[in-house]
């Protein structure tokens, strides 16, 4: 059996120094990935659709 697949890939991302701690003491150790897939999927639908914008008033 085992577990179904996650539909991510894996990657290594180097925090600076402390931040890795000051995510646990908000979300805790356990969810930290949880917390930090979060933060960039927000991030980068931001990004997209502020070019989106930068492109329709061109």
């Amino acid at each position: 059996m085992g577990r179904p697949p996650l539909n991510v890939k894996s990657t290594n991302v180097r925090l600076p120094e402390g931040l890795g701690g000051r995510i646990d003491k908000l979300v805790g150790r356990q969810r930290r990935a949880a917390f930090i897939r979060s933060v960039l999927e927000r991030e980068v639908e931001r990004l997209e659709k502020l070019g989106d914008q930068a492109n329709q008033s061109r």
